[in-house]
């Protein structure tokens, strides 16, 4: 059975084609049309969601934001805003990357399958758990812990996570991070990764375990071993 898209988009004529086009290529497609409809089909777990930022009953970054504590799949946004604020709310809801309309359907197509296939090189990666005294990272769940208590990290946040405590010490500097996190089109910009790694550390605070992530100024941020 193919992939599942979940298409939220109120323009219903935009929303069929794309339904049309995603399932001429092999996809499964569900079609929501106010952001109310697209958090409850975002409950049957699509593979990915296209969803649209400008609706009015509820808006894109308010549905990615109810949604993304339980679905974990990659989310891009469809939206004719490019201001810099729009861009870093919708990351900071949990995000993964911006489409702006209008696009060419191919161009959405081919994003759609690169995060398709980083999601499946992921879920096919061996179960590693690094343990440090009461703090742990399940790389196969995709989770962070400590003292047996889950610290809810949003998608991008415990890829940073991911990434910089695989190699402790290691210095990876802004634009490195980026390249491994983000699509190299993506819209998004470099402060984009200050911002995720200062939640990182609040989150980390609150549950009250020590930051782990270094600021090396100037250079980036490492791992503390």
């Amino acid at each position: 059975m193919g992939k599942t898209i979940l298409i939220v988009d109120d323009e219903r004529d935009l929303g069929v084609m794309l339904r049309r086009y995603f399932e001429l290529n092999g996809y499964t497609v569900a079609l929501a049309e106010s952001g109310r409809e697209g958090v409850e089909k975002a409950g049957r777990q699509p593979d990915l969601i296209l969803l649209d930022v400008n609706m009015p009953d509820m808006d894109g970054v308010e549905v990615c934001r109810r949604i993304r504590d339980h679905v974990a799949c990659p989310i891009l946004f469809l939206t004719a805003r490019v201001e810099d604020r729009d861009k870093l709310r919708g990351f900071a809801a949990g995000g993964d990357d911006y489409i702006v309309k209008p696009f060419s359907i191919d161009e959405l197509g081919a994003r759609v399958e690169a995060h398709l296939r980083r999601e499946e090189r992921r879920s096919q990666a061996p179960r590693r758990v690094l343990l440090d005294g009461s703090f742990v990272i399940d790389y196969a769940a995709r989770q962070v812990s400590f003292r047996g208590g889950e610290i809810p990290l949003k998608p991008k946040e415990f890829e940073i996570v991911e990434l910089l405590s695989a190699y402790p010490g290691q210095l990876f500097s802004k634009e490195r991070i980026f390249e491994h996190i983000w699509e190299p089109d993506s819209d998004a910009e470099l402060s984009v990764i200050t911002e995720h790694i200062s939640r990182i550390r609040a989150k980390f605070a609150k549950a009250g375990c020590k930051p782990y992530i270094q600021t090396v100024w100037g250079s980036g941020y490492r791992w503390i071993k």
